[in-house]
């Protein structure tokens, strides 16, 4: 690889493909996602490098991703489902990294046609609660991916009936650590569900969401050291 070949805010790709490799293990290995799913990191505004098509968990170091234009055809070999990533780098500036993933209580709590509500501080992140796409099916088109993208809109996270969840963040290390934070948020809203008294349970407003909904005091990197412990390149 040439030293002239840069990734992410101009660091060298190699970093950027270890980053990405990273951050797909973590889901893979903490029980975030399973044989399917992807996640991506921003290059610079045209495009961006998806991992390698196999289990997240199975990516080994070393194995590289493959860079895909912001605009235009995927690539040979890229997943279907990496459109939605196209559509939402076009128009999200702010986002730099993806996570497309595949979350047990985010699609249980799906089925009843809802999203959790901010009801704890991981959740507080998503408030008032993050937008559904309520369809089932794979995105598999361009015209769906970018209906995917508008519903998403400036929110961190969407829900994709019975079909898991898309993540973002200003890195592909923060959309990881949403990841874990929405998966929290689906379990606590499954249990104030079955509770059978889901009126008495306190919701944040949205002045305490804003409140709590901070990255300072390294929150989103102490989830990201958890996460990745032990991993061979974090």
């Amino acid at each position: 690889m040439s030293g002239m070949d840069f990734g992410f805010l101009g660091e060298p790709l190699d970093r950027s493909q270890s980053r990405v490799r990273v951050a797909a293990r973590a889901l893979g290995n903490n029980d975030l996602g399973h044989a399917f799913g992807h996640v991506s990191a921003r290059i610079d505004a045209k495009s961006f490098l998806v991992c390698a098509p196999k289990p997240m968990g199975l990516i080994e170091p070393g194995e590289t991703g493959t860079i895909v234009p912001v605009e235009g055809p995927l690539p040979d070999g890229v997943l279907g489902e990496v459109r939605c990533h196209q559509q939402i780098y076009k128009r999200r500036p702010d986002v730099n990294g993806i996570a497309r993933t595949f979350l047990r209580a985010v699609m249980t709590l799906s089925t009843f046609q809802r999203t959790p509500k901010a009801r704890i501080g991981f959740a507080s992140y998503f408030a008032p609660c993050p937008p559904l796409w309520d369809d089932p099916l794979l995105l598999r088109d361009d015209a769906a991916a970018k209906k995917f993208a508008e519903t998403l809109g400036n929110a961190r996270a969407i829900v994709m009936r019975g079909n898991g969840c898309v993540l973002t963040g200003a890195t592909v290390e923060e959309a990881i650590v949403m990841a874990f934070f929405l998966e929290e948020a689906a379990k606590t809203e499954l249990a104030v569900m079955a509770s059978g008294h889901e009126e008495a349970s306190v919701v944040y407003s949205s002045e305490q969401a804003a409140a709590r909904a901070v990255s300072s005091g390294r929150i989103f990197e102490r989830m990201w050291d958890y996460l990745t412990n032990g991993d061979p390149e974090a």
